[in-house]
């Protein structure tokens, strides 16, 4: 089966979140069960200090694209997925994307992903190659469908070609205003689009992805329920839920061979289910890089994330100062977001020294040592599509104390007293007393050795691979081919 998968970024050449985490995922895991896909993404100049093994396609260079009166010149490059046979080929238009970041506010931002869909399609015209699906993702993507029934509707190379959008977070349209429809080159099929927001003056990215694809998907049971609704549709709501039928919910799977700490080369000390008395050690090493006081009977929680009002990080102001003085334990914090939670964490550590440690930023090292050092991983989000750091926690026997919402309901089971089942502590409204009953639940059951250790091996035990989860993506393929 030939999948022709495109994203606004890969892992490990361009990550700002989930979404580069899957895409390489996904891309190496399909190769690896035969699947002929091809990964098409931009070339972005933070992609190309983390490659030198970028190779020129010699039929794809020196190419132009117009867009009402501006054009734009690629062409491209094509590398491998580490550990793997997959392409990836990436469009170098050093105008568009080699900028300060990968996503801008610039006003061209739209241009910047028109030309990421209509390029992707035209690659595969260069090629004669035929896909059997294109895979979208997001709203820097959600455009192929509509541009395969409009622009490229004469090319019988995509007769049978179907899309499938995924949307990993609906937090994130698109939107633009409407004039922007004739650069894309929409001019003619006005009708086409979403009526409202036309008479609104905007165009929507995703919104027209989730109209215009034979099949949508995103990345947990529950985060495709919740989107149906006011409360985590951002809008979408009413369309997800006419096209219902087309929507099914997939959890990501994590890479345990970067997340696993019986072979986790980041952290101190390397332990499995039958070992678990070595996490000790990482919790003294970690305490210690950080200039720390370490007691072996005292929790560490651990927090690793965007400082985001998503992340339920307004919660943590609310009542961390209350639990920190009613509680024995320290907190680890490593992330970066809006200036306000940022001025908070450094506050919070420097009322309490001895207890809290910020660290403003991204610092993959560290991110290891926090899940093996941790004893509670804290995840309060306000909605979370799927999220990995809960998953990877699981694995590290670093229970998750999380919000039951997207993809954590669907991957953390709360723990029961009375079975003595469960992986986590899970709290239902977001609401300070929630975290705080759920947070102290887990500090207080952390006091019982015993059972705590019967939930690390509980935990330990679920199996998130991508080795398993691929296999729902080859199902949903399968089943889009069918479709006929």
């Amino acid at each position: 089966m030939k999948i022709g998968f495109v994203s606004s970024e890969v892992y490990p050449f361009t990550k700002t979140g989930g979404l580069a985490d899957v895409s390489g995922a996904l891309g190496k895991y399909l190769g690896e069960n035969g699947f002929d896909i091809r990964i098409i993404t931009p070339l972005y100049a933070q992609s190309i200090v983390r490659t030198k093994d970028f190779h020129p396609v010699d039929f794809l260079q020196g190419l132009s694209m117009t867009f009402n009166h501006r054009t734009l010149y690629y062409s491209v490059y094509t590398s491998t997925l580490p550990g793997s046979s997959t392409f990836v080929y990436f469009i170098d238009c050093p105008e568009l994307y080699h900028r300060e970041s990968i996503y801008t506010n610039h006003q061209d931002e739209y241009i910047r992903f028109g030309l990421l869909n209509r390029a992707a399609i035209e690659i595969f015209q260069y090629m004669n190659w035929s896909p059997h699906i294109i895979h979208c993702n997001d709203w820097q993507s959600a455009l192929i469908p509509l541009y395969l029934k409009t622009l490229y509707k004469w090319d019988k190379l995509f007769k049978n070609t179907r899309t499938l959008l995924t949307l990993h977070n609906v937090g994130y349209h698109g939107n633009f205003p409407l004039q922007v429809v004739h650069e894309l080159g929409f001019t003619d099929f006005m009708p086409l689009l979403d009526d409202y927001d036309t008479r609104q003056g905007r165009f929507n990215f995703l919104k027209t992805g989730v109209i215009y694809a034979d099949m949508l998907s995103t990345v947990s049971k529950t985060y495709a329920r919740e989107i149906q609704t006011a409360e985590y549709g951002h809008g979408l709501e009413a369309m997800l839920s006419y096209r219902n039928q087309r929507l099914v919910g997939i959890v990501n799977g994590v890479d345990y061979s970067e997340w696993n700490p019986e072979t986790d080369r980041e952290i101190c000390k390397n332990y499995g289910p039958d070992t678990l008395h070595l996490k000790a050690e990482n919790k003294a090493c970690l305490l210690n890089e950080l200039k720390m006081p370490y007691h072996f009977h005292q929790p560490v929680v651990g927090m690793v994330g965007r400082l985001v009002e998503q992340k339920g990080i307004d919660l943590v102001m609310e009542v961390m100062e209350k639990v920190l003085e009613e509680n024995t334990f320290q907190l680890i914090v490593l992330g970066s977001g809006e200036e306000h939670y940022e001025r908070y964490m450094y506050g919070l550590q420097a009322r309490n020294p001895e207890k809290v440690f910020f660290y403003s930023g991204y610092n993959n090292s560290l991110a290891h040592k926090i899940e093996a050092g941790s004893d509670i991983f804290l995840m309060p989000s306000r909605y979370e599509p799927c999220g990995l750091n809960q998953i990877y926690s699981l694995k590290y026997g670093t229970i998750p104390v999380v919000r039951r919402t997207g993809g954590l309901a669907d991957t953390v089971k709360a723990y029961d007293w009375q079975t003595q089942q469960g992986t986590g502590f899970v709290f239902e409204h977001y609401d300070g007393a929630g975290l705080k009953w759920a947070l102290e639940h887990a500090l207080s059951t952390y006091n019982h050795q015993e059972a705590w250790r019967n939930i690390q091996k509980q935990a330990i035990s679920e199996d998130f691979s991508w080795e398993k989860q691929v296999r729902e993506y080859i199902g949903l393929y399968k089943k889009i081919v069918q479709m006929g």
